[in-house]
């Protein structure tokens, strides 16, 4: 999860402003609930911003001619809550929490905030139901590959298999544990470093959801990075529409259009972080148990779910997996997900029974 280093903390405001604003806000979005507004039309506004190294866009649907606070006050949450998550969980920069802790040789248990536990302990959780496909200590592996902070970008040579059989004693579920209700985790050897990019930026987009929809807001798609949490309807009554692109590198072309409503969607693939050696594609989605990328190529995961926090942990787990175990796997768990892979001449599909219900519908 790149470090965008936005800066946004909304300091130069006052706190007394800030009170006033939320009170503002409160008040007008109660008279709007109540028909305040009568029977003017509602209106899709559109906000965007950037955090978390990528940038994130919100539809809402007001009413016309909805007071410029309301509006201001749900930008400022949005762009709040993210940045918040990433000055906790973000690799990319030195003063986190997480690179505090990753840098930390303290074996004993540490306090950690709400949200970097509960992160952790989503992604504990997958990993434990995935089989270990699944895995936050997988951060030195990510190094070894060139895909963590430091990652040089363009070619590179893979790193051997005794390199990465040195730090294999570092990765799995024994690495490290997490307790929630204590709010604490604890490494098993100094030099264990996590990396929960598979589960934070879900987990932001939940987060900065719940802020708009504390704001009063029913109706309204958040997307930061390709990940969607949608709720409510637009304002003709249908769904948010959210495009499914084709694993296709270099290229951005839509291989299905998705109508979520109070849902989550997100999307693991290849076809954007990888690099090219001697014609061997090397994804940047790694399997923790062996330390590799995944074998398969040219492939997508799609996966729907109430939480983007999970949608996002089991994309990536799924992707880990494979079309054929993954498939068994997503079905076990009733997840919706889609795969996509390429095949000579196009593409070939594979879906849950929940989701072939979805696209059925």
């Amino acid at each position: 999860m790149p470090n965008a280093d936005s800066g946004h903390s909304g300091g130069s405001h006052s706190w007394i402003g800030i009170l006033v604003a939320l009170v503002l806000v409160i008040v007008l979005g109660t008279l709007v609930g109540r028909g305040f507004y009568g029977e003017r039309p509602a209106e899709e506004r559109h906000l965007a911003g950037a955090s978390m190294g990528t940038t994130w866009s919100l539809k809402v649907v007001l009413p016309a001619g909805a007071p410029a606070a309301w509006f201001e006050a749900i930008r400022d949450t949005v762009q709040s809550r993210l940045d918040r998550i990433e000055r906790l969980m973000s690799t990319w920069g030195s003063t986190t929490e997480l690179s505090r802790f990753n840098r930390s040789a303290d074996t004993t248990p540490q306090r950690l905030s709400p949200e970097t536990i509960e992160v952790l302990s989503i992604a504990r959780h997958i990993g434990e139901r995935s089989g270990g496909a699944l895995d936050v200590t997988v951060a030195p592996f990510v190094d070894a590959w060139g895909f963590g902070p430091g990652d040089p970008g363009g070619s590179r040579d893979p790193p051997s298999r005794e390199t990465l059989d040195a730090m294999a004693h570092l990765v799995g579920p024994g690495a490290f544990r997490v307790d929630e209700r204590e709010g604490i985790a604890a490494k098993a050897d100094p030099g264990v470093t996590l990396d929960p990019a598979a589960v934070a930026k879900g987990y932001a987009v939940d987060r900065a959801a719940e802020g708009v929809a504390g704001l009063g807001a029913t109706d309204f798609a958040i997307e930061v990075g390709g990940e969607v949490h949608a709720r409510g309807a637009r304002p003709d009554g249908s769904g948010w529409r959210v495009a499914v692109e084709a694993p296709v590198a270099g290229a951005r072309s839509v291989y299905r259009v998705l109508e979520l409503r109070d849902a989550s969607v997100a999307t693991s693939g290849d076809y954007r972080n990888f690099f090219e050696v001697d014609g061997v594609r090397f994804a940047h989605i790694l399997d923790p148990r062996s330390g590799r990328p995944v074998r398969w190529e040219g492939f997508s995961i799609t996966v729907i779910h109430e939480e983007a926090a999970i949608a996002d942990a089991w994309a990536t787990a799924l992707a880990v997996l494979g079309p054929e175990e993954g498939l068994e796997v997503a079905e076990r768990e009733g997840l919706e997900a889609l795969f996509v892979m390429r095949v000579d001449g196009g593409f070939e599909s594979r879906m849950t029974s929940r989701m072939e219900a979805r696209t059925a519908g």
